[in-house]
Protein backbone atom coordinates (compact mmCIF):
# COMPACT_ATOMS: atom_id res chain seq x y z
CA UNK A 1 0.00 0.00 0.00
CA UNK A 2 3.15 2.14 0.26
CA UNK A 3 2.22 5.33 2.04
CA UNK A 4 -1.39 5.48 0.91
CA UNK A 5 -3.51 7.59 3.20
CA UNK A 6 -7.18 7.99 3.89
CA UNK A 7 -8.75 11.37 4.46
CA UNK A 8 -8.18 12.70 7.95
CA UNK A 9 -8.25 16.05 9.70
CA UNK A 10 -4.85 15.27 11.25
CA UNK A 11 -2.80 18.42 10.67
CA UNK A 12 0.48 16.74 9.74
CA UNK A 13 1.30 17.24 6.06
CA UNK A 14 0.23 14.35 3.83
CA UNK A 15 3.83 13.71 2.77
CA UNK A 16 4.88 13.43 6.42
CA UNK A 17 1.99 11.12 7.21
CA UNK A 18 2.78 8.94 4.21
CA UNK A 19 6.46 8.57 5.15
CA UNK A 20 5.67 7.88 8.81
CA UNK A 21 3.04 5.30 7.79
CA UNK A 22 5.63 3.46 5.68
CA UNK A 23 8.19 3.58 8.47
CA UNK A 24 5.75 2.42 11.15
CA UNK A 25 4.43 -0.39 8.94
CA UNK A 26 8.01 -1.66 8.67
CA UNK A 27 8.39 -1.59 12.45
CA UNK A 28 4.93 -3.18 12.76
CA UNK A 29 6.16 -6.19 10.77
CA UNK A 30 9.17 -6.45 13.07
CA UNK A 31 7.00 -6.16 16.19
CA UNK A 32 4.63 -8.89 15.02
CA UNK A 33 7.62 -11.10 14.21
CA UNK A 34 9.06 -10.43 17.69
CA UNK A 35 5.71 -11.31 19.23
CA UNK A 36 5.64 -14.63 17.37
CA UNK A 37 9.28 -15.39 18.17
CA UNK A 38 8.62 -14.88 21.88
CA UNK A 39 5.65 -17.25 21.69
CA UNK A 40 7.77 -19.79 19.79
CA UNK A 41 10.31 -19.67 22.64
CA UNK A 42 7.52 -19.87 25.25
CA UNK A 43 6.04 -23.01 23.73
CA UNK A 44 9.27 -24.86 23.07
CA UNK A 45 11.72 -24.06 25.87
CA UNK A 46 13.05 -27.00 27.89
CA UNK A 47 15.63 -27.41 30.61
CA UNK A 48 16.45 -26.46 34.18
CA UNK A 49 15.16 -22.87 33.89
CA UNK A 50 11.92 -23.94 32.20
CA UNK A 51 9.40 -22.24 34.50
CA UNK A 52 11.26 -18.93 34.70
CA UNK A 53 11.91 -18.76 30.96
CA UNK A 54 8.45 -20.04 30.00
CA UNK A 55 6.89 -17.19 32.02
CA UNK A 56 9.43 -14.59 30.85
CA UNK A 57 8.91 -15.42 27.19
CA UNK A 58 5.13 -15.15 27.64
CA UNK A 59 5.56 -11.72 29.27
CA UNK A 60 7.69 -10.61 26.31
CA UNK A 61 4.98 -11.87 23.95
CA UNK A 62 2.39 -9.78 25.82
CA UNK A 63 4.63 -6.70 25.73
CA UNK A 64 5.27 -7.16 22.01
CA UNK A 65 1.50 -7.37 21.48
CA UNK A 66 1.22 -3.94 23.11
CA UNK A 67 3.95 -2.60 20.78
CA UNK A 68 2.02 -3.99 17.82
CA UNK A 69 -1.12 -2.19 18.95
CA UNK A 70 0.68 1.12 19.54
CA UNK A 71 2.27 1.04 16.08
CA UNK A 72 -0.87 -0.11 14.26
CA UNK A 73 -3.09 2.47 15.93
CA UNK A 74 -0.69 5.32 15.09
CA UNK A 75 -0.63 4.18 11.46
CA UNK A 76 -4.43 4.32 11.31
CA UNK A 77 -4.55 7.66 13.18
CA UNK A 78 -2.39 9.08 10.38
CA UNK A 79 -4.87 7.85 7.77
CA UNK A 80 -2.94 4.72 6.84
CA UNK A 81 -3.66 1.03 6.79
CA UNK A 82 -1.93 -1.12 9.40
CA UNK A 83 -0.43 -3.92 7.31
CA UNK A 84 -0.21 -6.76 9.81
CA UNK A 85 -1.12 -9.87 7.84
CA UNK A 86 1.18 -12.88 7.91
CA UNK A 87 2.36 -12.67 4.29
CA UNK A 88 3.40 -9.04 4.67
CA UNK A 89 5.08 -9.66 8.03
CA UNK A 90 7.05 -12.58 6.55
CA UNK A 91 8.15 -10.43 3.62
CA UNK A 92 9.04 -7.28 5.56
CA UNK A 93 10.43 -8.32 8.92
CA UNK A 94 14.08 -7.41 9.28
CA UNK A 95 14.58 -9.48 12.43
CA UNK A 96 16.85 -12.51 12.36
CA UNK A 97 14.91 -15.65 11.47
CA UNK A 98 14.08 -17.62 14.60
CA UNK A 99 15.62 -21.10 14.63
CA UNK A 100 12.79 -23.63 14.79
CA UNK A 101 14.73 -26.71 15.89
CA UNK A 102 16.00 -25.46 19.25
CA UNK A 103 14.73 -26.39 22.69
CA UNK A 104 17.20 -25.61 25.46
CA UNK A 105 16.78 -22.52 27.57
CA UNK A 106 20.26 -21.36 26.54
CA UNK A 107 19.40 -21.61 22.84
CA UNK A 108 16.15 -19.70 23.29
CA UNK A 109 17.90 -17.04 25.38
CA UNK A 110 20.40 -16.64 22.55
CA UNK A 111 17.77 -16.49 19.81
CA UNK A 112 15.36 -14.16 21.60
CA UNK A 113 18.21 -11.87 22.70
CA UNK A 114 19.17 -11.48 19.04
CA UNK A 115 15.59 -10.67 18.07
CA UNK A 116 15.19 -8.13 20.88
CA UNK A 117 18.52 -6.45 20.11
CA UNK A 118 17.69 -6.24 16.41
CA UNK A 119 14.22 -4.83 17.07
CA UNK A 120 15.59 -2.34 19.60
CA UNK A 121 18.16 -1.09 17.11
CA UNK A 122 15.51 -0.57 14.43
CA UNK A 123 13.11 1.16 16.81
CA UNK A 124 15.86 3.56 17.89
CA UNK A 125 16.44 4.44 14.24
CA UNK A 126 12.69 5.03 13.93
CA UNK A 127 12.89 7.47 16.87
CA UNK A 128 15.34 9.61 14.91
CA UNK A 129 13.49 9.24 11.61
CA UNK A 130 10.04 10.13 12.98
CA UNK A 131 11.59 13.08 14.84
CA UNK A 132 13.16 14.34 11.60
CA UNK A 133 9.80 13.95 9.86
CA UNK A 134 8.09 16.01 12.58
CA UNK A 135 5.71 13.41 14.04
CA UNK A 136 6.39 13.82 17.75
CA UNK A 137 3.61 11.39 18.66
CA UNK A 138 5.22 8.61 16.60
CA UNK A 139 8.58 9.55 18.14
CA UNK A 140 7.09 9.19 21.62
CA UNK A 141 5.59 5.81 20.73
CA UNK A 142 8.93 4.56 19.41
CA UNK A 143 10.70 5.87 22.52
CA UNK A 144 8.23 4.01 24.74
CA UNK A 145 8.78 0.82 22.76
CA UNK A 146 12.56 1.24 22.89
CA UNK A 147 12.54 1.53 26.67
CA UNK A 148 10.45 -1.62 26.96
CA UNK A 149 12.57 -3.61 24.52
CA UNK A 150 15.77 -2.66 26.35
CA UNK A 151 14.21 -3.85 29.61
CA UNK A 152 13.20 -7.19 28.11
CA UNK A 153 16.63 -7.63 26.54
CA UNK A 154 18.18 -7.06 29.96
CA UNK A 155 15.84 -9.63 31.52
CA UNK A 156 16.60 -12.25 28.86
CA UNK A 157 20.35 -11.65 28.89
CA UNK A 158 20.32 -12.05 32.68
CA UNK A 159 19.50 -15.72 32.02
CA UNK A 160 22.70 -16.24 30.01
CA UNK A 161 24.91 -18.42 32.18
CA UNK A 162 28.39 -17.62 30.97
CA UNK A 163 28.04 -20.08 28.12
CA UNK A 164 26.89 -17.14 26.05
CA UNK A 165 28.53 -13.77 25.72
CA UNK A 166 27.41 -10.61 24.00
CA UNK A 167 29.69 -9.67 21.14
CA UNK A 168 29.41 -6.78 18.79
CA UNK A 169 31.21 -7.02 15.50
CA UNK A 170 31.06 -4.33 12.83
CA UNK A 171 27.66 -4.43 11.16
CA UNK A 172 26.20 -7.09 13.43
CA UNK A 173 24.69 -7.48 16.85
CA UNK A 174 24.85 -11.12 17.78
CA UNK A 175 24.91 -13.17 20.91
CA UNK A 176 27.43 -15.93 20.47
CA UNK A 177 28.57 -18.81 22.59
CA UNK A 178 31.76 -18.05 24.48
CA UNK A 179 34.55 -20.43 23.61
Amino acid sequence: MAGATHATLNDLPESTRSQVIDLLNQRLADAIDLELQAKQAHWNVKGPQFIALHKLFDEIHAAADEYVDLLAERIVQLGGVAEGVTAIVAERSELPQYPINISSGEEHVWALSNALASFGERVRRAIDETDELGDTDATDICTEISRGVDKWLWFVEAHADGATAATATPGTRQISRAR
